[in-house]
């Protein structure tokens, strides 16, 4: 088996890591400041932007994992310099370089999203995420890198917390019977990519030489809205119907005077007011990881929040 470099360990990383651990890969975690060693997982303290440091963590490896994510509303500036550091750690040491992405580089469109649709976003965020693959596209097409990017829609499962849209603001109220709040509108289709999945995609597409040098949408299951979730949620925990209620536009942008998450978030409201549906129907004709079915999904993401002693 192989090395594997993981750059962060939010739930991305993490689930990514040890699978890939479960799969007899040596694996080598980066963050900023390290953990403590688990079975078949190295942890390594070191900032990802420490190019030197970063290319000597890599070297030897099959695969660069890169899942890190800069504090939401650091995106702008933080971005740039981290993909260029995993870039030059890829290319210093031949690692295949597999980019955990999301879909805001889009922007708003009609219709399911695709792989072929142009990176056309307007917002700041929505740029700085397609220009870091632009980026590590222009160096796989020169020959400089080997890489691959697997994009996601909003995660959902064990392990998601405060940045999920259904996790900590959610699961927890529905599991003690209380409503819950959403952004946009409750009622509009929205993609969920389930963490589970999302490691599995990332853990596929790195031996696959023909999946380098292109995006992939991660398998994800049929759109549901975030009401459809939550009563599914509240139907298996046995807490009766959910009540969801829609955030106030007004009242998302006085709490964002005290909040730098709740005031970033205004740039990707069109996700929430709108149906975003991604079709990842490429990925699954090409390959073998598939949606785990949304039963399978509920009953897992509940059962790890009941295990957690902050729901009780």
């Amino acid at each position: 088996m192989s090395l594997h470099v993981v750059v962060g360990f939010g739930p991305a990383g993490a689930a990514t890591a040890r699978l890939l651990a479960e799969q007899g890969h040596s694996v080598r975690v980066v963050t900023r400041t390290g953990r403590s060693p688990e079975p078949g997982i190295e942890h390594l303290a070191l900032d990802a932007t420490d190019r030197e440091g970063l290319i000597s963590a890599a070297r030897g490896a099959a695969a660069i994992h890169h899942c890190a994510a800069p504090p939401y509303h650091h995106w702008v500036r933080a971005w740039t310099p981290l993909v260029s550091s995993v870039c030059a750690a890829a290319e210093a040491t031949g690692a295949v370089l597999v980019m955990l992405g999301n879909l805001y580089g889009y922007g708003p469109v009609d219709g399911p999203m695709t792989e072929e649709l142009p990176l056309a976003a307007t917002g700041p965020k929505g740029r700085v995420r397609a220009a870091a693959w632009e980026q590590v596209r222009t160096r796989h097409e020169q020959g400089r890198v080997q890489a691959v990017e697997v994009r996601a829609g909003d995660f959902f499962g064990p392990g998601v917390t405060d940045g999920g849209h259904l996790a900590g603001r959610v699961v927890p109220a529905l599991l003690r019977g209380k409503p819950v709040s959403a952004l946009g509108d409750p009622d509009a289709p929205h993609s969920w990519t389930y963490l589970p999945d999302v490691a599995a995609a990332m853990a596929e597409v790195a031996g696959e030489e023909r999946a380098w040098g292109r995006a992939w949408h991660i398998p994800t299951g049929p759109a549901r809205s975030v009401r459809e979730m939550a009563d599914r949620l509240a139907a298996e925990a046995g807490a009766g119907p959910a009540v969801v209620r829609r955030i106030p536009p007004a009242a998302l942008g006085l709490a964002g005077l005290f909040s730098p998450l709740l005031r970033e978030l205004k740039e990707i409201r069109y996700q929430f007011d709108r149906p975003f549906v991604v079709d990842s129907s490429a990925y699954e004709a090409a390959f073998a990881v598939r949606a785990t079915p949304v039963d399978e999904q509920v009953k897992a993401t509940l059962d790890w929040w009941r295990a957690r002693p902050t729901t009780g």
